[in-house]
């Protein structure tokens, strides 16, 4: 079985350390099971971008939305300096989909474009679709803004194809995270009828599959080899750590 790097002991908190190093404690595997199970669903080709969305009680419940139907990262322009934060709402939803972080719409926009990404944004214009007539099924990234204000004008101009979702009351919009939740269901539903939802890892590069396991089983030992710039251990079958490593650290699991 295979222990940690040395000099990763100085990058771990004190509070994160126990009686047993990651030798005496493995990854369970069933755990790594579970874990593999749900990278396999994972969709590289579903995402959302959040403009100015910041209140962590919105945030997470989009986290836990994207989690709970497979997307693998989703995206968001921030206009704090401060790192965005979540509350309970998430259920720990952020440790399995990464949250990318961007200077400006612009930049974001440009970068999931290049990816071969659609822009399909909320919006109440003249020329906007009911989501329910939008096609989904092929690179998606869904573009919302903060619930007071809405999309900003930049990030209008930049969408490939403008949304809504119809109202049947006085108030015309929703929760921003009740919108991208209905828009990221909807997604999931004209998938699984054209039965391109993944099951065995297909919608996941294979490189990033191997790195994104990686983090999701060892993720202080991930941090450490990206301070360290060096490529993470292999994993067997079970998901140990094969790599022969200096035993010098004792580390929470």
């Amino acid at each position: 079985m295979a222990t940690l790097p040395q000099g990763i002991s100085e990058t771990i908190p004190n509070t994160l350390k126990s009686k047993k190093s990651l030798c005496d404690m493995p990854l369970l595997p069933r755990r790594f099971e579970r874990l593999k199970n749900v990278l396999n669903c994972r969709m590289a080709n579903l995402t959302v971008l959040l403009e100015k969305v910041e209140k962590p009680h919105n945030l997470s419940a989009i986290l836990r939305s994207c989690d709970a139907v497979g997307v693998l990262e989703a995206h968001a322009v921030s206009t704090t300096k401060k790192a965005l934060t979540f509350n309970s709402t998430a259920q720990g939803s952020q440790k399995w989909v990464k949250l990318n972080e961007h200077n400006n719409i612009e930049i974001a926009a440009k970068s999931l474009k290049e990816k071969g990404f659609k822009l399909f944004g909320t919006n109440l214009g003249i020329d906007a679709c009911d989501y329910r007539q939008c096609d989904f099924t092929g690179p998606t990234a869904f573009v919302l803004g903060a619930e007071k204000w809405g999309l900003s004008k930049a990030a209008t101009e930049l969408m490939d194809t403008a949304l809504f979702i119809p109202m049947r009351g006085m108030v015309q919009s929703l929760n921003v995270s009740v919108a991208a939740a209905t828009l990221l269901f909807e997604a999931l539903r004209q998938r699984e009828a054209a039965g391109i939802i993944p099951s065995d890892g297909e919608g996941i590069d294979k490189k990033l599959f191997k790195d994104r396991i990686f983090e999701w089983s060892y993720p202080q030992v991930a941090d450490w080899c990206k301070e360290q710039g060096r490529k993470y251990p292999e994993l067997n079958s079970k998901g140990e750590i094969t790599e022969d490593l200096p035993r010098t650290l004792k580390l929470f699991y």
